[in-house]
């Protein structure tokens, strides 16, 4: 009887400090544990390695490998960039005219853009260095 007690107690004792699951929502309601992100395009969470378009990293000095993903807006006018290890969650790239090029604005420090490559892709410049395609 005492086990039991014992082993009830410890059981209770243990929930009281485990952390939710789902618990860690952000601003929107996005759960990152579950790999949501807020897509300002979309308007809604999003899981940046389920989208269809999903650019690699190209830097070969690291041990890992990383990716990104676009998202467009559908007018095409509008491209949302998440690229890890950054400030902001995603960037949004704006495309003038008829160009085939979307550009970061002028409220980023650094400065991005996402061209197609290779008929079928894209990739993105980081200050004019290729960082993903």
């Amino acid at each position: 009887m005492k086990k039991a007690i014992l082993c009830s107690a410890m059981f209770l004792g243990s929930l009281a400090f485990a952390q939710n699951v789902g618990g860690d929502k952000d601003v929107h309601g996005c759960i990152g544990s579950a790999g949501y992100t807020y897509s300002q395009i979309k308007n809604t969470c999003v899981r940046v390695f389920e989208q269809k378009i999903k650019l690699n990293d190209v830097s070969s000095d690291k041990s890992y490998n990383s990716m990104t993903a676009v998202i467009f807006s559908k007018n095409m006018t509008r491209a949302e960039v998440f690229i890890p290890h950054e400030a902001a969650k995603s960037i949004i790239l704006t495309r003038k005219g008829k160009s085939k090029i979307w550009k970061s604005g002028k409220n980023i420090k650094e400065s991005y853009v996402l061209t197609p490559f290779k008929k079928i892709g894209y990739q993105i410049k980081k200050d004019d260095v290729v960082i993903y395609q």
